[in-house]
């Protein structure tokens, strides 16, 4: 398996817009047997990164930790054509204080999340894009 290599990308205002605002994306990784998983995240940008959350055990959870490499694609709720891909390589930290999923809830709905049980484990994606394409009509 070939890490994808070369420096990170920084985004362009135009993605950090579409990154911040409260828009969806879908994530897609690899499974086991080379074929792509794709999941719908809420996501939030932290500088030129972007983050998810999950829970072990989760598919995507399990396919990242085989093979990091991910393809994120988010557009425009307003405007459906304005979208950017970012691919990249996912590294994933813990969130022990479950503090993302708080703060996309925030986000997108504007309250609490659920509550959930306390052996849930709850991990922070973090996308670090090697190559960005964005699209805007």
């Amino acid at each position: 398996m070939a890490i994808p290599s070369g420096a990170p990308v920084a985004f362009d205002d135009s993605v950090r817009a579409l990154l911040d605002g409260k828009n969806f994306a879908g994530v897609a990784t690899l499974g086991p047997d080379g074929a792509p998983q794709n999941s719908v995240v809420w996501i939030k940008r932290e500088g030129d990164t972007v983050l998810f959350s999950s829970t072990e055990g989760r598919q995507k959870v399990r396919n990242l930790r085989r093979d990091p490499r991910i393809s994120l694609t988010v557009f425009d709720l307003a405007n459906p054509y304005h979208s950017a891909e970012i691919r990249g390589v996912a590294e994933i930290l813990p969130d022990e204080g479950k503090r993302l999923p708080h703060e996309l809830s925030h986000k997108y709905l504007g309250i609490d999340p659920p509550a959930e049980k306390d052996d849930e484990v709850r991990v922070i994606i973090k996308i670090v894009p090697r190559k960005v394409v964005a699209f805007s009509a």
